[in-house]
């Protein structure tokens, strides 16, 4: 079925603008999802819901006879990086920034919302997930637990997201591993603070601090074979505070583990906690831990890569098997834990400025490229049923 997508394009520019303009961070998502639920209710789904997993959003588009159920999804949440962009819809939001794209990814979903109005299903069902708090990788997880979303059951599971580095309009695919599983993790020492002249009556936890961190930063090298990518990367480290009288007494060291496999980022938490218990224990230091920003690989079942593929193939976008994973994480990997699934990515120009980058802009130019995408996959899906 041929969709006339180009004649809302002026209208989706002005809504990615306006969600850039009003970026807010994840788990802070009120405003945009306010603005999302409003424009959703305009093309009268046969179900709307609110208050996913937090500020997450579900509508649902219904044919007159049963089919597979298909879920598309997007993202709510901006960063806390700044918006340098000199462009009339800067964001509003100090320190904000619409820096992945999701205003973009947003939009996308609300250009399907309209074709969806405008060209009723004959047959199965389709749903359009809002997610929120994609970022911390703790939005996913809440959506898949509520009960809300737990009664919608759907058969598949699609998501895109936009790859700077990338030609604009392509269309990248890959089975199995799409992207990396990664932790954050944050260890804190505890000792005790004395003048610095006499630091031998307190307990510094500084030796320990620096050991960690080489410690940390070497154990890919000796705790994971050559076929298995894993990275420790040290993101913080903390001693004390700024007085030059002080021996301290606390310090703080932060590290994002990262791995294709969920296996091999068990291994990586399980030496990075005992590397720690062993040098705090050895200084006679107290330790506590915390993981956060937890990640699952993206794992893309090889049926809904062969809808992806397909799907580009008929459109005529050019199309990129990758041959490895992303090294960056995506919540995703919750929902296609749960169902089959897959995400790709749609190139968004060789010369766009990285993602989480200050001057970072979604391309309007790939918003209709996007939208094609996703109503081919669903004709792909229904057609076959």
């Amino acid at each position: 079925m041929p969709f006339n997508i180009d004649s809302d394009l002026t209208e989706l520019t002005s809504i990615r603008h306006h969600l850039h303009s009003i970026a807010e961070i994840s788990g802070n998502e009120q405003k945009t999802s306010k603005f999302i639920t409003d424009f959703l209710e305009e093309t009268a789904p046969h179900h709307l819901q609110t208050g996913i997993g937090g500020e997450g959003i579900l509508a649902t588009y219904k044919g007159d006879h049963t089919g597979p159920h298909i879920l598309l999804r997007s993202e709510l949440d901006a960063l806390p990086i700044p918006d340098i962009n000199d462009v009339d819809y800067q964001s509003k939001t100090e320190g904000v920034g619409h820096k992945c794209g999701h205003d973009g990814h947003m939009t996308i979903l609300c250009g399907v919302a309209q074709l969806l109005a405008q060209n009723p299903l004959e047959t199965g069902k389709v749903s359009l997930l809002f997610q929120p708090a994609e970022e911390t990788g703790q939005g996913a997880s809440r959506v898949v637990e509520d009960e809300k979303f737990q009664d919608l059951s759907p058969d598949y599971c699609f998501a895109l997201h936009n790859l700077p580095g990338f030609q604009k309009h392509q269309i990248i695919v890959r089975k199995d591993v799409f992207a990396a599983a990664s932790v954050g993790c944050i260890i804190r020492l505890k000792g005790a603070t004395a003048h610095a002249a006499h630091p031998e009556e307190g307990k510094s936890p500084a030796l320990a601090m620096a050991q960690m961190v080489e410690a940390f930063s070497a154990i890919p090298q000796f705790y994971s074979s050559l076929e298995q990518a894993a990275k420790v990367t040290v993101i913080n480290a903390d001693l004390g505070e700024r007085a030059f009288g002080t021996s301290p007494g606390e310090a703080t060291v932060m590290a994002t583990l990262r791995a294709y496999d969920d296996n091999v980022l068990a291994n990586l938490k399980e030496q990075c906690l005992r590397i720690a218990n062993h040098t705090a224990k050895t200084y006679e230091l107290a330790i506590d831990h915390e993981w956060v920003e937890e990640f699952p690989s993206t794992i893309n079942n090889s049926e809904a890569v062969d809808y992806i593929t397909s799907a580009a193939q008929n459109l005529e976008h050019k199309l990129n098997v990758k041959q490895y994973p992303f090294s960056w994480s995506e919540d995703f990997g919750h929902i296609t834990a749960e169902i089959s699934g897959a995400m790709f990515g749609l190139g968004a120009g060789k010369e766009q400025p990285a993602l989480h980058a200050e001057d970072y802009d979604f391309p309007d130019e790939i918003i209709s490229t996007g939208i094609s995408m996703f109503m081919q996959i669903v004709t792909e899906v229904l057609n076959e049923s």
